[in-house]
Parts: C-alpha cells; sequence; structure tokens
C-alpha cells in the first residue's frame, strides 16, 4: 500500500503508531502557520498529531485526492467553531515509502487565524 492509502488510515483512525511508521526520519513539516520548516520526525509527528485533534469533531473531510509518481495533493474541508476552512495536504515520499515532506496550506485567513489559536492550545496541552 502507498503511503497515501496509509495517511488515509492514520486520518480515520487516529493511529498515531502508523504514523509514526510512515515518516521519514528526516521529514520536513511545513505548517501553514509557522515560518520556519519543521525539521525531523518527533517535531512533524507531533504537529500532525495535534492537527488530528484539532480536527476530531470539526467535520474534517478530504474532498479531492491527486497523486502522481511518488507525491499527492489532497484538498480538505472543515469547520472549527463556524470557521469554513479548506485547506490542502502536499505530500512527498521517497522509494521506502515513507513521508519525507509534508506541506499544508489553508484559507481563508479566517481559518488560519483559527486554526493557529487551537494548534497553539493542542501543542501547549502535548509539552
Amino acid at each position: 500500500m502507498k503511503p497515501i492509502g496509509k495517511w488515509h488510515q492514520v486520518v480515520r483512525n487516529k493511529d498515531y503508531e502508523l504514523l509514526s511508521e510512515i515518516l521519514d526520519d528526516e521529514v520536513i513539516f511545513y505548517s501553514p502557520v509557522v515560518f520556519t520548516p519543521q525539521k525531523g520526525k518527533e517535531i512533524a509527528q507531533m504537529y500532525l498529531s495535534a492537527a488530528a485533534e484539532v480536527f476530531e469533531g470539526n467535520t474534517f473531510s478530504y474532498t479531492k485526492e491527486l497523486v502522481e509518481g511518488n507525491s499527492a495533493s489532497l484538498e480538505f474541508q472543515l469547520v472549527i467553531d463556524g470557521t469554513e476552512i479548506n485547506g490542502v495536504d502536499l505530500i512527498t515520499w521517497n522509494e521506502n515509502q515513507k513521508i519525507t515532506e509534508f506541506k499544508v496550506f489553508v484559507r481563508p485567513l479566517q481559518g488560519v487565524n483559527v486554526l493557529h489559536e487551537k494548534m497553539g492550545e493542542m501543542l501547549q496541552n502535548i509539552s
């Protein structure tokens, strides 16, 4: 199974053990609210796990998927605190089927702001 299929399992089941298995040790995570890329498996797993918790119960769903070679573009939507959010996950993996890059883009600005607030709260609870 390609990493993208496993990623869907992670999202559906909040399977953080599987998430750890599919992330490359040198994965780079690009957050829509943090200026610098986050490098390494531990920090990427922390951000992605926190996002899963924030999205829980907030009507998260993927609406479109494009997979080509070793990369995928997944469009998503959700509503948090009455704010409709659209976004895209750009995911790249290597020949070992490990995710090496994960970029998240979000719109509109109000959506970025509410995610920033909720993710900040969640990351404080994890730390």
